[in-house]
């Protein structure tokens, strides 16, 4: 030791006075531990485990280990196995609503709105493949388990309400055709989405060419643009 130099004094118990103790160790503990960021951690995970293995093939076991946590964890926050699914798909499907209203449409001209919800849409399906993989596997389950979320069908509305106030404003410039049902159109534009991701590998299989594969992601991004605003819009 230096000359001049402290060393810490020992309490009575010989450990040195600066040494935090029992109850300082479990409230720093206590502060570092933020169970909302757990939860946004388990359910990170199991979208990708449930997406890659289905609801029947996922493995609790697995989710709590990839994130440090354990089953009895996983059941306090979220009941069971189906309670853990059922809030991943209420997170999937919550992500993409929230981030359609960020595109603020109802600020722009109706072509130009419409031409970026599409686009929007088509980004999104075409990142998010766990997205798709999601609602692949819940349709095999016949909706069994996200009808039993309650905000599910308010949350999904938002996008109908999107469409009505394009089509209305559109109408109203006379850009856009006045026989359109917005359920009906959202229902257009998912499928021309989805089924270039969803369906890739059995229409590769059959034709020789991934429609998912980045050469041709631009060309397929400007056709399904094209296609719903040659839909929508009205005859000169």
């Amino acid at each position: 030791m230096k000359k001049g130099s402290k060393a810490a004094e020992p309490d009575t118990n010989g450990i040195p006075s600066d040494t935090p103790g029992p109850d300082a160790r479990r409230s720093d503990a206590r502060r570092k531990y933020d169970p909302e960021q757990t939860k946004r951690n388990i359910l990170e995970v199991a979208t990708q485990e449930f997406s890659a293995m289905g609801l029947t093939g996922a493995r609790v076991d697995a989710i709590a280990e990839r994130t440090n946590t354990t089953k009895r964890m996983l059941y306090y926050y979220f009941g069971s196995k189906e309670g853990l699914y059922q809030a991943v798909l209420e997170k999937v499907y919550g992500d993409i609503r929230a981030l359609e209203q960020e595109l603020h449409v109802s600020e722009l001209d109706p072509v130009e709105g419409m031409r970026a919800l599409v686009e929007f849409t088509f980004d999104y399906h075409d990142r998010q493949r766990d997205f798709v993989r999601l609602v692949t596997i819940e349709n095999i389950h016949g909706a069994k388990y996200v009808e039993q979320v309650k905000t599910f069908k308010g949350r999904n509305v938002t996008v109908i309400h999107t469409i009505e106030d394009l089509l209305s404003r559109g109408i109203a410039a006379g850009q856009f055709r006045s026989d359109i049902d917005p359920i009906d159109l959202h229902l257009l534009i998912s499928s021309l989405c989805f089924h270039r991701v969803g369906n890739r590998h059995t229409f590769g299989t059959a034709f020789g060419r991934d429609p998912s594969h980045p050469r041709l992601r631009a060309r397929h991004r400007a056709m399904i643009v094209d296609a719903v605003l040659r839909f929508v819009r009205k005859d000169d």
